[in-house]
């Protein structure tokens, strides 16, 4: 890297951005190019595995973060207790009809379900794990869901291209992430941690 100043300038924006670091946000702060950018994260990266610090900075859901690495994990739920997400077989199915469908409406989504999912999608709504990105040029002007950068995070995913192809799933069309099955319901952890 020709200025070695610039990777401490990138280290110090994510570490102090409270969320995702978009990499044009990066340039317009720094002015440097993209590939100058994605350069001072792979140095910072190798630099902490060389030091054998506990983090790394990952790129997930479009931009850059700083993790903890999973042999961590368990004192990291110790330090910070939250309940984990509980989705319900039906959520998490209709999850993943959006996740690879979208955008979709929720017309769509009973049709291939079955079901009226009105409940389901509120509750993903609430959960932000779907949002509503525009309006379908139909009659009726029916709402259009999208996945959110908190659906990427959750699940360890840079961009909804990295979701496994259909194809590549078994039998059961939920399989998202790492789940736990008890009483009806799926306990998701993220996938990469």
């Amino acid at each position: 890297m020709n200025n070695p100043k610039v990777k401490t300038i990138i280290e110090a924006l994510v570490f102090c951005s409270s969320s995702v670091l978009k990499p044009e946000r990066i340039k317009e702060i720094v002015k440097v190019p993209g590939k100058e950018i994605a350069q001072a994260i792979e140095e910072l990266n190798q630099d902490y595995e060389k030091s054998e610090r506990s983090f790394r900075i990952r790129k997930i859901a479009g931009g850059y973060q700083f993790y903890a690495l999973s042999e961590f994990s368990s004192y990291l739920k110790e330090l910070v207790k939250t309940k984990p997400i509980v989705l319900s077989s039906p959520s998490l199915e209709t999850l993943a009809m959006i996740a690879y469908r979208q955008p979709i409406t929720r017309l769509e989504i009973e049709n291939m379900r079955g079901v009226d999912s009105t409940g389901v999608i509120r509750n993903l709504l609430e959960k932000n794990h779907v949002k509503i990105v525009g309006k379908k040029d139909v009659i009726g002007k029916p709402l259009l869901y999208g996945t959110t950068l908190f659906f990427l995070k959750h699940f360890g995913l840079n961009s909804v291209s990295e979701l496994p192809k259909i194809e590549q799933l078994s039998d059961n069309p939920l399989k998202l992430g790492k789940q736990e099955k008890s009483n009806g319901y799926r306990k998701i952890t993220q996938g990469n941690q």
